[in-house]
């Protein structure tokens, strides 16, 4: 049985480990740099912070769960979730708090684990769980380091902060900041947003659960399975709108512009919060008070790009001075530079020098050169139309069919055009997409790649990934080639 490594104990941590051990595995270590399960569900404490993904659908099916409160669930439900599927699935015992892995070395038979505290460890097999949005992204603006008040980013929020009568700046406008502006500008003396361009925010429905439905969710495990199911289906058909032609979101957008007419009447402010760019190219937000907080007297909306910072607030590239108490940064996540800061190397390259021109994998889930490393969430798997964790149980079970290929002392890899072959075909897909439709986003590296988005249905990633090809692998029988 070959030893394994899984990085990360958030929602990929966790289901691979369980389908580890169901396969058989168990000489498998869970290394997690926190102090706790969870991953973007345990650092990402803002006020206000919930999925925007119904809660019955945005969880594992080997373990669902009928007793979320609303819909669509808050932070601390979501965490409280993973740690009870890690302590009843057997996970929370594999787990080892507190390692942050910073070196990922093949040595010609194993892999090399390097620790923040310099320790190291020797596995057969790494699983690198770490995700897509675990770095925060901080702007290059000049002058941040010499602001005299309080800066945080949203991800690592500063809750000795009291905001209350404060004069608050946020800069981005993203899924972070749709939630919990409308928290800190009941509070706040005055809110300034910067805002680099327009998010289309759509209208979240939204409900409680109540007394009545979590019982009978409860009695009649059926019942959560057809809401499930009921979800999967009212999502899964955007991917057209998505992945191939952007123009069936018309109906979306006219639903948009009638949700905003509605909820800001004030003809300057709503043109100032029409999106200029082709929706979907964006992630397309979801928030009932979004635009209402942006109505309130104390808060204003600035599209000035952000100049630089002084000691009192902001200068605006038109020479207003805006200014602040705090700082909030809500500029989302190195998406693109994925596994970093984490060096991983195998037979004299780096994986940073393997995506020299942007992150690419076979599957989401291995790269070719890089013997038993397997990737989740990994390039080219986010989705602009269904829930992530549809997508992470598909790899969870390609990664286990992959590994019961590798040979006592040997290693299986992708073979290099297989995965040439694979990109090529993503990357005409993509083309083709709302995501290529010219706007800037995070699903782009700098020189305009996608390297996030699944150009596709969640079914059709399933179906790719529901039985294996051996004749994708190159299975090493010894070791010794690789030394």
């Amino acid at each position: 049985m070959v030893s394994t490594a899984v990085i990360g104990a958030g929602f990929s941590g966790i289901g691979m480990t369980v389908a580890l051990r169901r396969a058989g595995h168990t000489d498998v270590t869970v290394y997690e740099r926190g102090p706790d399960v969870g991953g973007v569900w345990r650092d990402n404490t803002y006020p206000g912070a919930a999925c925007d993904v119904a809660s019955h659908l945005y969880s594992f099916s080997f373990a669902p769960e009928g007793r979320w409160s609303k819909r669509f669930a808050e932070q601390f439900e979501i965490q409280a979730y993973l740690k009870r599927v890690a302590d009843d699935f057997g996970v929370t015992p594999l787990v080892r708090f507190g390692h942050d892995v910073t070196d990922a070395s093949w040595n010609g038979s194993q892999w090399t684990l390097t620790f923040a505290d310099g320790t190291t460890a020797l596995h057969d097999v790494v699983i690198a769980a770490c995700g897509q949005l675990s770095r925060p992204a901080y702007p290059d603006v000049p002058g941040l380091e010499d602001f005299a008040g309080t800066a945080f980013h949203s991800a690592r929020w500063d809750h000795e902060c009291d905001l209350t009568g404060r004069r608050v700046v946020v800069l981005g406008t993203g899924a972070s900041a749709i939630q919990f502006v409308p928290e800190i500008a009941k509070q706040a003396a005055h809110v300034t947003l910067v805002q680099r361009s327009a998010p289309y925010v759509m209208a979240k429905p939204d409900r409680t659960y109540g007394p009545a439905v979590k019982a009978a969710l409860a009695r009649f495990p059926l019942l959560l399975k057809a809401d499930r199911l009921r979800t999967f289906l009212i999502n899964e058909p955007r991917s057209l709108g998505f992945n191939t032609d952007p123009r069936l979101i018309a109906g979306h957008h006219r639903k948009f512009l009638r949700h905003l007419e509605q909820q800001v009447p004030d003809p300057a402010l709503r043109a100032a919060l029409t999106p200029t760019e082709p929706m979907g190219c964006k992630r397309v937000l979801q928030s009932n008070d979004w635009y209402p907080a942006l109505c309130r007297p104390n808060v204003s909306v600035v599209t000035q790009a952000v100049s630089r910072v002084v000691p009192e607030g902001i200068v605006t590239a038109d020479g207003v001075t805006h200014r602040a108490d705090t700082i909030v940064l809500g500029t989302g996540f190195t998406a693109t530079d994925l596994l970093a800061p984490m060096r991983v190397a195998a037979r004299g390259r780096s994986l940073t020098q393997a995506w020299e021109a942007g992150a690419e994998a076979y599957l989401g889930s291995a790269v070719a050169g890089f013997p038993n490393l397997f990737l989740l969430y990994g390039p080219n798997t986010n989705l602009g139309h269904n829930s992530i964790i549809l997508m992470l149980e598909s790899q969870f079970r390609w990664v286990t069919q992959a590994m019961a290929h590798i040979p006592k002392g040997g290693s299986v890899e992708v073979r290099p055009d297989v995965q040439a072959r694979f990109n090529s075909w993503l990357q005409k897909r993509l083309a083709r997409t709302v995501f290529a439709q010219g706007c800037r986003s995070w699903y782009l590296t700098a020189d305009g790649r996608n390297t996030q988005n699944w150009p596709g249905t969640t079914l059709d990633f399933r179906r790719r990934t529901r039985r294996l090809n051996p004749s994708v692998l190159d299975v090493r029988q010894s070791s010794l080639v690789d030394a």
